[in-house]
């Protein structure tokens, strides 16, 4: 990557990065390194994982379709896509090089720490990105929770019979 005035940095040529996760939802966080990331390779792809150990709360393709209108057409250089598997199978069948991660806490270093290990055995890299401190504290799970609690004060009690 080289630095320049008016972006920043110029992408590593060719590179293809793949930035993964349930996103369930797609939180400002998300929106955010994502934002980051694609000035940083030429092409990123957002990459909905359909976990089965997980419960979300919409099928991948309508969870695919929410990341999708988040995106700004102006992003032509990012993709979305859904995937079940190994990430690291992913990225060989894509040829992406690079795994994106956000890192918000020291907890989520140590875990992504063993993943980016594991990654590279497999010859994928894996780059880290930090949180903004002013997005830091919202993970999906909190916004599942808050989302959870707003509809259940817009709807009120229930009568029960």
């Amino acid at each position: 990557m080289t630095a320049t005035p008016d972006r920043g940095v110029v992408p590593a040529q060719g590179a293809l990065a793949v930035y993964p996760g349930t996103f369930d939802p797609f939180t400002p966080g998300h929106h955010d390194l994502v934002a980051r990331a694609r000035v940083l390779f030429d092409r990123i792809i957002v990459l909905l994982a359909v976990n089965p150990d997980k419960q979300p709360t919409a099928e991948a393709a309508t969870r695919a379709a929410r990341v999708r209108d988040a995106m700004p057409t102006a992003w032509a250089n990012v993709e979305v896509d859904t995937w079940t598997g190994l990430t690291t199978a992913y990225c060989l069948r894509r040829g992406a090089t690079v795994i994106v991660r956000g890192l918000r806490t020291a907890a989520d270093l140590r875990h992504e720490y063993r993943l980016a290990a594991m990654n590279e055995h497999l010859g994928i890299q894996t780059v880290w990105l930090p949180s903004r401190p002013q997005l830091a504290a919202t993970s999906s799970t909190v916004a599942r929770a808050y989302r959870s609690a707003r509809d259940a004060a817009l709807t009120g009690p229930r009568d029960h019979v």
